[in-house]
């Protein structure tokens, strides 16, 4: 199937402008605590990339911790109800038999309640399901749920985003499973590399603390940097090999700047943190290396 055209306009809209805002203004926080927790100046001063790593992890875990808890909560608070069905389990048995007519018979409730949605002015993605025929999100076959039907401004701002990618309106099993582990480990996991870069530059902290605090900041960028990467992969791969039938590729914006340019950033960035880690880790153990060697080359003249 071939990717979906979005024949909306391809100007910016007031929600694109406050969705866009809520990012920048985001950044401006992570900036902020970049400047609190970090000396940027004198003699003191992290070195860029130092800085650099801080900025990038403060502002990972807000957008975590607000847009995307934001999108959880919509998927899970945010719904439409359909046309209620009668318990099955009351008027079928329980044989194998019956339990496959039982089934069919919710299939076809499925269909009906797409129906229902459709005839609720739904429109684009909202007139199919996100989950396979048979599934519900959390058993609710009476429900759809996501973004689509909130009224909040986070629910505007998804629907925003949904024009490109159709699944974060709805309730997309892949994508909530992936954003659970983003919000619920990777944001916390975020936090602790921003504690530890700060602490490795703190001015009462001691040279062994100092390498304590940067070799764990090291250690949970590593693993942050790999799920991250991961979690893009798992995002899209499902798009490449099913022909891409929920993006939206015919419109630029939607294109290049949500589908390219917000996901390329957790591409790159990582990319680099991992680059950066390998070069850490290893001049550590190098160095140990080397010191260990010093130390056997002392004890050696010593004893002559």
């Amino acid at each position: 199937m071939a990717a979906t055209t979005d024949t909306s306009p391809s100007f910016f809209t007031l929600t694109t402008l406050l969705s866009l805002s809520s990012t920048l203004l985001i950044l401006a926080l992570a900036y902020l605590a970049l400047r609190l927790s970090l000396p940027t100046s004198g003699p003191t001063r992290a070195p860029p990339k130092t800085q650099l790593l801080f900025l990038w992890h403060a502002f990972d875990c807000l957008i975590h911790f607000t847009l995307e808890a934001s999108f959880l909560y919509n998927c899970f608070f945010s719904y439409t109800s359909l046309t209620p069905s009668p318990p099955l389990s009351s008027v079928i048995p329980t044989s194998s038999f019956w339990m496959e007519v039982k089934g069919s018979i919710a299939d076809l409730m499925r269909d009906s309640n797409v129906a229902a949605a459709k005839s609720m002015g739904l429109v684009g993605p909202a007139d199919r399901s996100m989950t396979p025929q048979g599934v519900y999100f959390m058993g609710q076959s009476e429900r759809l749920y996501g973004a689509f039907y909130g009224t909040s401004p986070t629910a505007r701002l998804w629907q925003e985003y949904a024009r490109a990618d159709a699944r974060w309106g709805g309730s997309d099993l892949g994508i909530i499973s992936l954003e659970l582990l983003t919000v619920f480990v990777m944001a916390p996991l975020s936090v602790g590399i921003c504690y530890y870069l700060a602490r490795a530059h703190g001015a009462s902290v001691s040279g062994a603390e100092r390498s304590g605090a940067q070799a764990k900041a090291w250690i949970l960028m590593i693993v942050v940097a790999t799920g991250e990467l991961y979690g893009g992969f798992m995002t899209f791969a499902p798009e490449w090999l099913s022909g891409n039938s929920n993006l939206m590729t015919g419109n630029w914006m939607l294109l290049w700047l949500y589908l390219l340019f917000f996901n390329v950033l957790w591409v790159f960035i990582p990319g680099w943190v991992l680059w950066e880690a390998w070069g850490a880790v290893g001049g550590a153990f190098v160095g140990e290396k080397s010191v260990r060697t010093e130390k056997a080359v002392t004890r050696s003249k010593k004893a002559r």
